[in-house]
């Protein structure tokens, strides 16, 4: 499809990348009420969905999935699960193995391209008697999405439409721009959560990873080298960037895809942004604004952008 043309337009202190980066993340408040189920995977591991609904009973469903080491009540999910539930449909903000608050009894957790998970709550969805599902994620959440729809040949006639915001379908042109000193307080606070998670895990699986190997990680790449890759089955941590990126998956997509990149995204490598795939995939939108730093797409009266935009484009492009 041709190229969007985005019409946001933040407020003046808000065209900073980093500031609409920060307050989303750190700073912006959602309130929902949220009812968590537990759903027991095929490998004997659990996954912990919060389920918010609309006042009317729906058969209508919008799946959420979060960024590295997010959960299911991070603003950034929460916002957009208030306002499809205040437009009919029920939302379900899925946690990834080991992020709702309880580690997950396998050595190996989730990562940008582990889509199975994804395929068991969209099924799961399906056999709570939604007809009509929605997917939308930020970052890693947004590459795992749009991994799922495009390495599959098909995917349930249930799926109508899906948004991926602040993606780096290019995992390993965003690795380096996150190891970048502009990116460094990022790269750090993740670097922190990611090691304090791990210790714990070498503790429960020794066997798997000795405390030396925890030690010597210094950057995030040292982690997936050291963790994700091995925990996951990938030879390192570029043949786990090369395999999961979600850019050589984006031709086979089949359903109305919209991806939202800012191009102040101080997260986003140049690769980050598929101008040639979108044009050559009738299935796939892609809007470049100008501003919204990663997942910081403020509007006026605090709302977002691509919270708007996600509904807008869900609802017309359900068949």
């Amino acid at each position: 499809m041709p190229i969007l043309n985005s019409t946001y337009k933040p407020p003046f202190y808000f065209k900073n990348g980093f500031i609409s980066t920060v307050y989303s993340g750190l700073i912006r408040n959602v309130s929902l009420d949220q009812q968590r189920e537990r759903i027991t995977l095929s490998d004997g591991d659990f996954l912990d969905i919060d389920w918010s609904f609309s006042e009317e009973k729906s058969n209508k469903l919008i799946i959420l999935l979060h960024g590295l080491e997010g959960n299911g009540q991070r603003p950034y999910i929460t916002g957009p699960a208030k306002q499809f539930n205040e437009n009919g449909i029920d939302a379900a903000c899925v946690n990834f193995r080991g992020c709702s608050g309880e580690d997950n009894l396998k050595y190996y957790s989730y990562h940008s391209g582990a889509t199975e998970d994804l395929a068991t709550v969209i099924q799961h969805a399906i056999e709570k008697g939604y007809s009509e599902i929605y997917l939308k994620g930020i970052s890693l959440g947004a590459n795992v999405i749009l991994k799922y729809l495009g390495e599959r040949d098909t995917v349930p006639n249930e799926v109508k439409a899906a948004v991926a915001v602040s993606v780096p379908c290019d995992l390993s042109g965003a690795s380096k721009e996150l190891h970048t000193l502009k990116n460094k307080l990022y790269h750090d606070r993740f670097l922190k959560h990611l090691l304090n998670r791990l210790k714990q895990k070498q503790q429960r699986f020794p066997e798997f990873l000795k405390a030396e190997a925890v030690n010597s990680i210094k950057t995030l790449i040292d982690f997936d080298t050291v963790y994700t890759a091995k925990a996951h089955g990938f030879k390192d941590a570029e043949d786990y960037y090369a395999k999961c990126s979600s850019l050589q998956f984006l031709p086979n997509i089949k359903i109305p895809t919209l991806i939202i990149n800012a191009l102040n995204d101080s997260f986003l490598s140049p690769r980050c942004y598929p101008v040639k795939e979108a044009k050559n995939n009738p299935n796939l939108y892609l809007e470049m604004p100008q501003f919204g730093g990663h997942s910081g797409f403020i509007a006026k009266k605090r709302g977002y952008y691509n919270e708007k935009r996600a509904l807008e484009f869900c609802l017309e492009n359900t068949k």
